[in-house]
């Protein structure tokens, strides 16, 4: 009996921005992984963009960089790491914080559930087993605040509609249509969510153990987190409940 071929690796999308003290060393994970890597990167002027190129002259085909000549927002790249990869017919399109909060011992176990599902799997930090380190009481409140607010207007089924540590399915980003996505920054993480739901897919939660980058400074404002919940808003009023 002929043996079944090794399923492709998944793409896993890492939009960076001054993240030159973390990026080697989560691109590592990630390929020790057995995954592919394309790092997205928003003219970084610490020189995040050029160690990225160096990382992929050192592992062709495996690691690529996608460079874009300023900074666009974390919604719209990921749309441009997505788009890049079902140009190239990857089947498992994973998002990931290059920053080292999220660890690659997970990526195997999203992508995973997505395959079996067929359909969007998130790495969650707020069901049973999953934890968070390094946060103080304000971030926290505002995390859990932002995924019940979300609960509450969307009736959305899903703890952690915020997190960045997610495996989508390519049906399931086609279906979508990333041209239509309203969101660019925070609040791209809730919509997509959203959509996924309301297209019929199957969302699940593996719990995750997210830990709070060491080097550098998060990308996630007060105001960002402000304009998020207003587009959950505008999702309510122009669509609906999940």
């Amino acid at each position: 009996m002929a043996e079944l071929p090794e399923p492709r690796p998944a793409l896993v999308v890492l939009p960076t921005f001054n993240e030159i003290e973390n990026l080697e060393k989560v691109v590592a994970g990630i390929r020790a992984a057995g995954h592919h890597v394309l790092v997205v990167d928003d003219a970084s002027p610490d020189g995040t963009g050029e160690l990225a190129d160096r990382l992929a002259g050192a592992d062709s085909g495996c690691v690529s960089v996608l460079h874009r000549p300023q900074k666009q927002g974390l919604g719209t790249a990921y749309k441009a790491g997505f788009g890049w990869g079902l140009e190239r017919g990857y089947e498992l399109l994973v998002e990931m914080d290059a920053d080292g909060s999220h660890l690659p011992v997970y990526v195997g176990q999203l992508v995973a559930s997505s395959r079996e599902t067929g359909g969007l799997a998130l790495g969650s930090r707020w069901i049973p087993g999953g934890s968070v380190v390094g946060w103080g009481p304000a971030r926290y409140i505002l995390s859990v605040g932002a995924n019940w607010y979300c609960r509450a207007l969307l009736r959305m089924p899903v703890r952690d509609a915020t997190t960045g540590f997610r495996c989508y399915q390519r049906e399931v980003l086609e279906k979508i249509d990333l041209d239509t996505v309203i969101s660019e920054g925070y609040s791209f993480q809730i919509e997509m969510v959203y959509r996924a739901l309301r297209l019929g897919y199957r969302v699940t939660e593996i719990p995750i153990r997210f830990e709070d980058r060491v080097a550098g400074r998060s990308k996630v404002s007060r105001r960002e987190v402000t304009k998020a919940l207003g587009t959950v808003l505008k999702l309510r009023l122009r669509n609906g409940r999940y």
